[in-house]
């Protein structure tokens, strides 16, 4: 355990961030998920959804900005081959 104060609230901290991180990114894997699930009526709303989400996650620094451009291309491009 460490000793310094400063270390103590950096892990503090870290732990606050991470799981606000991984809520994020769940969040992000949820609502493409449910994009790809889908059906035609429902599809463009939920694809909003996910982009959405995703955008979010690029604006808080969760996931990078082009790893966010290739999920929303690779999930545009998948669900209009669907349609």
């Amino acid at each position: 355990m460490p000793q310094k104060k400063s270390t103590i609230k950096r892990l503090r901290q870290d732990k606050k961030i991470n799981a606000r991180n991984r809520a994020a990114k769940s969040r992000v894997a949820t609502a493409v998920k449910k994009a790809r699930a889908a059906g035609p009526e429902d599809q463009p709303a939920a694809l909003k959804k996910a982009i959405s989400e995703i955008d979010k996650a690029v604006k808080t620094g969760v996931i990078k900005k082009e790893t966010a451009s290739r999920k929303k291309s690779r999930l545009m491009k998948e669900l209009s081959r669907a349609a």
